[in-house]
């Protein structure tokens, strides 16, 4: 009985089950939504959502295909998720990764498209592009204490305009149809590799990113958890001053720090858009990946292989909506539903509280009973 609660009381044991009750959460109240729009066809609407591309009717090459289709759009929000946790475990908020994957889609189309290089070279530029968004908030936390939520949500801003700006220009963009070029057709050379397409029942866009992405989230991992720069970069983000005096090089964690975080969320852009899948379009706001990844982060436990999972569910939600009827259910109700489990995601830590709550209870009353004082009698001593 003993080895089955210290079980339930391992922290990693508990961020799964926090995350899990979240999303339970999200989808009930996600079908009392349903149920208040239409009651009679909810539980269908609540099926269509759940089941997805899981059709009866359809061949196993067709599903293969949708699930690969799944795969590669939930990579950016996977990677995003990534730089995020990676920025929050050294103790930054990197809520500009947002502006870092805008800017890393400018860099990898405009290098695709107008340029004409190779895959390769233009994942490296939307590395680097996002990496000098990174190192820009960086630097102004470092050297002069602005908050690197205000310098993030600022750099956001700059980044869509300038990506809008840059990517409306006639190399770049078609302007009949008011989209990027097809790279296909423009740069064959500048898209990924693919990886299993023949599996995925021939999905084209099925490319190296996947594989690569697993491999970040290892990486992460390893260099948060087994490293001493990560190690550093923990200590500096938790405490500047204590990791200072221990003789590290407070500034250049920091900034190093939102410099790796912005490098993933510009590796994110690259990873999706060079695929094919989706072309861009000017737009009046700030990809909402860079905030989905937030949640998706918290959901996932704020590990990076717990990531993956988060980014694949939500990912798998948000496509469910293209399957509810139309004639019963608006299709962004199964946005809403995200949402829903998106705000939740906030409680992860209370749950886990909660289930801690006992636990400290029994130590405060073990440890009570251990100090108490000794009310035998000198005489019962004797006797």
């Amino acid at each position: 009985m003993e080895k089955k609660a210290s079980f339930f009381r391992r922290s990693g044991v508990q961020t799964i089950i926090a995350s899990i009750v979240c999303a339970l959460l999200g989808i009930f109240v996600g079908f009392l939504i349903l149920l208040a729009m239409n009651p009679s066809h909810a539980a269908e609407g609540m099926g269509a959502i759940l089941r997805n591309f899981f059709k009866y009717d359809q061949s196993s090459t067709t599903l293969m295909y949708y699930f690969g289709s799944t795969l590669v759009k939930a990579v950016p929000l996977i990677l995003c998720s990534e730089a995020i946790l990676f920025a929050y475990k050294a103790g930054l908020f990197n809520i500009g990764v947002a502006g870092q994957y805008t800017v890393g889609l400018l860099a990898s189309l405009y290098t695709a498209i107008a340029l004409g290089w190779s895959w390769w070279l233009c994942v490296l530029a939307a590395i680097a592009a996002g990496a000098l968004w990174g190192f820009i908030s960086g630097f102004f936390k470092a050297m002069f204490n602005v908050n690197e939520v205000i310098a993030g949500i600022m750099m956001n801003w700059i980044g869509l305009y300038l990506t809008n700006i840059v990517l409306g220009s006639k190399k770049v963009m078609d302007q009949s149809t008011s989209k990027t070029y097809n790279i296909l057709s423009k740069n064959p050379k500048a898209l990924l590799p693919s990886f299993l397409s023949d599996v995925f029942g021939h999905n084209q866009y099925m490319t190296i990113a996947l594989p690569i992405t697993i491999l970040v989230a290892i990486i992460i991992l390893i260099v948060l958890n087994k490293t001493t720069f990560g190690y550093e970069l923990k200590a500096t983000g938790h405490n500047r001053d204590a990791a200072t005096y221990a003789g590290m090089n407070a500034t250049r964690n920091v900034i190093l720090t939102l410099v790796i975080s912005g490098a993933i969320a510009g590796f994110a852009a690259s990873m999706f858009y060079l695929t094919g899948i989706e072309q861009y379009t000017l737009s009046s706001s700030v990809p909402g990946m860079g905030f989905n990844g937030i949640a998706v982060a918290f959901l996932g436990g704020l590990h990076p292989i717990g990531a993956i999972i988060a980014g694949l569910f939500i990912e798998y939600l948000t496509m469910g909506g293209q399957y509810l009827d139309t004639n019963y259910f608006n299709p962004q109700v199964a946005d809403l539903m995200v949402a829903i489990i998106i705000y939740l995601c906030g409680f992860v830590l209370f749950f886990k509280h909660l289930m801690n709550k006992g636990k400290a209870k029994a130590l405060t009353n073990v440890n009570d009973e251990t100090n108490k004082p000794d009310s035998t009698t000198t005489e019962d001593k004797e006797v």
